[in-house]
């Protein structure tokens, strides 16, 4: 199988598993990712999920170029999955957040599943890049859209019209990444942000996440007034009180999820 799927104490692990290919994704990587995403969003038991690529040299190479997909770029266009590479890049109905754990290159498609995801760790080794312009081709699956609206518009446009890559410092820098650490460290960072949000209230969690990617493009007024199911959710919701309650209590709270 080209993604392993696991889940283990309310937290989903995703890894594209061909590394001998840098985990680049074929049709059938992509088509499974699509099932895995999908899968995530029918479930309950599910409050966080860990993306990465197997092995130590690339989180993902983006689309599998020696795959013979014979479809010509504007084939490719008019077929593209409505929720960009991977299933993810441009996804809207996941409401549990998203951790990319960057271990190494994530280039074209493998950098547009990066930029879909809520939270960003990347190992100091680990690289960003956009070079769909140097085969003729472009980042169609979410980068064109999503890059200019995560850092500065000259920096996305000079990524995507070069080809250069980011250092994960200079991701870091740009707002991209959360947090770098040492190969050796990757795995401790990640388990450390996972562990924080399910500390918090998963519909505090998911009503944060719709909000912030619902409202980025109003007014603060507007996005203020934006009432959504999910956040109507979350303050109706027993775990509000809970909360509140495990603070005067001196204890930690107990999430129910309703």
């Amino acid at each position: 199988m080209s993604v392993l799927f696991d889940v283990a104490d309310h937290v989903a692990r995703v890894t594209i598993d061909r590394p001998d290919r840098m985990n680049a994704v074929d049709q059938a990587t992509e088509a499974e990712l699509e099932r895995v995403w999908t899968e995530i969003e029918g479930r309950d038991d599910i409050r966080c999920v860990v993306l990465t690529g197997a092995g130590d040299k690339a989180f993902s190479a983006g689309a599998d170029l020696k795959s013979n997909t014979g479809l010509t770029g504007l084939e490719y266009w008019a077929q593209a999955n409505p929720n960009g590479f991977g299933g993810i890049a441009l996804r809207q109905s996941l409401t549990v957040p998203v951790i990319a754990r960057v271990n190494g290159l994530a280039l074209g498609g493998g950098f547009e599943m990066v930029l879909g995801a809520d939270i960003v760790i990347a190992s100091e080794t680990a690289k960003f890049g956009l070079p769909e312009a140097k085969v003729g081709r472009l980042p169609l699956d979410g980068g064109m859209v999503a890059l200019q609206r995560l850092i500065p518009r000259n920096i996305a446009a000079g990524l995507m019209m070069t080809g250069r890559m980011l250092s994960a410092a200079e991701a870091a820098h740009f707002g991209l990444v959360n947090a770098v650490a040492a190969p050796d460290a990757l795995d401790a960072e990640v388990d450390a942000w996972v562990a924080d949000v399910l500390s918090c209230a998963p519909l505090s969690v998911a009503a944060i996440k719709e909000t912030v990617r619902s409202t980025a493009h109003l007014s603060p007024q507007d996005a203020r007034d934006h009432k959504s199911e999910a956040l109507v959710s979350a303050l109706a919701s027993e775990d509000s009180e809970e909360g509140v309650l495990a603070f005067r209590e001196k204890r930690p709270p107990v999430w129910r999820g309703c």
